[in-house]
């Protein structure tokens, strides 16, 4: 981690960011911000190689073409897989647990080969998930319940090197019948909730940005409209 400036990498917003998933990068800065920390947003666009030297990663959703684009780029320029390697959290929106995956089959039926990041395939379901999700977190250090907003026709099957975030209790989640959602791997988060997820559920914000700091816990910050905000979206 850089001594000065967290450093978040929005990475592909150009290609990755139909849905406003990047604004999780915003709720991660202004978290950092409001602790007293320098941090700032490296916008990382297809013209540019992913740098592996950032304290932490942030990708969105995309249509199929888009996913094709990145997938090349992430494969060309390695550097979001070498910060992985060495612990930087990593955030993965919806195609993008896609594209992090082993491979994933387009809505016209062609096999993509993914970076591997997370142990995963995903193939097309028969219909789109789409509404308001919830989950129970089964990973270590989240406790409280997971909200968002899932719009997708993935069905993502995990290996055993890769966990669930959660166990859905409302919506549809990965799609295979399992009653799981997300992708976990290492330092690697997945998961096909859009809100911005990281708006909607600060527990996951704080502890994506405790391990990009290296510390257990984060003080607490005392926001009345977030929490406001999370029970209108739990009552949804």
């Amino acid at each position: 981690m850089s001594e000065s400036t967290v450093r978040i990498g929005l990475v592909l917003p150009d290609v990755m960011g139909t849905y406003g998933d990047g604004g999780n990068a915003l709720v991660l800065r202004q978290r950092l911000r409001m602790r007293g920390h320098n941090a700032e947003i490296i916008e990382i666009g297809l013209n540019d190689p992913v740098p592996d030297s950032l304290d932490l990663y942030t990708l969105g959703g995309a249509e199929d073409a888009a996913q094709r684009l990145a997938t090349r780029h992430l494969l060309r320029y390695p550097g979001l897989q070498k910060a992985a390697e060495r612990g930087a959290p990593v955030l993965a929106i919806c195609a993008a647990i896609q594209v992090l995956g082993h491979w994933y089959e387009t809505s016209a039926g062609e096999r993509v080969d993914g970076v591997g990041l997370l142990d995963a395939t995903t193939s097309p379901r028969k219909t789109r998930a789409i509404g308001e999700i919830v989950l129970t977190p089964s990973i270590p250090g989240l406790t409280a319940p997971v909200s968002g907003f899932e719009n997708h026709r993935g069905g993502t099957t995990l290996g055993p090197d890769t966990k669930p975030l959660g166990k859905v209790t409302r919506g549809v989640g990965n799609g295979v019948g399992d009653g799981n959602e997300g992708a976990v791997r290492g330092s690697v988060y997945g998961t096909y909730l859009h809100g911005p997820v990281l708006a909607r559920n600060p527990e996951f914000a704080d502890h994506l940005l405790a391990r990009a700091l290296n510390v257990e816990s984060l003080p607490p910050l005392d926001l009345p409209e977030v929490e406001q905000l999370r029970r209108e979206r739990l009552r949804a």
